[in-house]
């Protein structure tokens, strides 16, 4: 099944692109956990426009690749999908260019006030605390904290908090079990296929780093 993070989605596209030339930083898809709104290095809606992409919003900038920003929210244990948005320009009446967000999401479900995003199975990266590098590619930058909530066909799981280097660490004892599954060997292999360079190490960091996104339980401890 295809992820969800909108790298994986370039990949599919385009192949495998070197780190400088992967695309600009993204408008993250938003959720609300236990109270509080966080950003998302996820995108939850992208399996149902994997299977309706004539239903996909335009892409309005480079800086939103997938047309939209979806807001979520856990409700008792389930994802839920409660709001969807894009940038509109408009001129007000002084005549200066201004942009705001309005949303699409009647357009799509215009008689539930939420969906239960049942489609979904992975884990959801939720960044958040000090920016500690700000880097101009996808979800690339990083944090001081992370929560990660596993979510099981729209289920929620579990839930994890790390720090930053947790963090480091925990995606590479994830990657390590990963190595090792025959889902790696084909992921690998299709990744290898689509890859211009032929570069084994590349394809080797390049999903050691967005293991998450490739993964869709937790594998370690």
């Amino acid at each position: 099944m295809k992820k969800t993070l909108i790298l994986i989605l370039i990949t599919c596209t385009f192949g495998i692109l070197k780190a400088e030339n992967i695309v600009t930083a993204q408008y993250p898809d938003k959720i609300t956990y236990n109270g509080t709104e966080y950003s998302l290095n996820s995108n939850p809606l992208e399996p149902y426009f994997d299977k309706n992409p004539e239903n996909r919003p335009t892409m309005v900038s480079t800086a939103l690749w997938r047309g939209y920003v979806g807001y979520f929210e856990i409700i008792e244990n389930e994802l839920y999908l409660t709001d969807m948005k894009i940038p509109v320009n408009y001129t007000d009446d002084d005549g200066n260019y201004k942009q705001k967000w309005g949303s699409i999401y009647r357009m799509y479900f215009p008689k539930q006030k939420k969906v239960k995003i049942d489609w979904f199975s992975g884990i959801l990266i939720l960044p958040h605390g000090k920016m500690v590098e700000y880097v101009h590619q996808g979800y690339a930058s990083t944090y001081s904290k992370y929560w990660l909530l596993e979510i099981e066909n729209g289920t929620f799981n579990e839930a994890r908090k790390y720090d930053n280097k947790e963090f480091v660490k925990f995606k590479k004892r994830q990657f390590e079990v990963f190595e090792k599954t025959e889902e790696y060997k084909k992921l690998y292999t299709e990744l290898k296929e689509n890859d211009e360079y032929n570069d084994d190490e590349f394809i080797k960091s390049f999903i050691s780093d967005f293991v998450i996104n490739y993964t869709t339980k937790f594998l370690t401890e």
